[in-house]
């Protein structure tokens, strides 16, 4: 079987991208082993604690990727780099979903293992 990988590169607020991804990954998740997801550029913001899109939208799809492990998606990964530029520090970030924070570099490598690579 194909090892696929998500990377989510889009802002939470603005666009469908982050909640077009999640429920693509979510429903891969049932027919595939061990999905990769990365959180590269913009897209570290959706993992942040404390958001509340409830304020802006009437649906918060943010907090369901608190449930990622409970699928037994394990494998996720944030760019430190992506925190860096985005203002943030990889040792204070706050995050709702288990994830390694890596550098740029170490994230590609990683994303080399898979076979498909879709980006939100």
């Amino acid at each position: 079987m194909k090892r696929i990988a998500f990377v989510f590169t889009q802002p939470p607020h603005g666009s469908s991208a982050g909640r077009e991804g999640l429920d693509a990954l979510l429903a891969t998740s049932a027919v595939s082993d061990d999905p990769g997801v990365f959180f590269m550029g913009d897209g570290v913001l959706q993992l942040l604690a404390g958001q509340q899109p409830g304020v802006i939208y009437s649906r918060d799809y943010i907090s369901t990727f608190k449930v990622l492990p409970l699928y037994d998606i394990t494998s996720c990964w944030v760019c430190s780099d992506s925190l860096k530029a985005c203002g943030l520090t990889p040792q204070g970030v706050e995050l709702i979903l288990p994830a390694a924070i890596e550098p740029a570099d170490v994230l590609r490598t990683h994303l080399e293992q898979y076979d498909v690579v879709l980006t939100f």
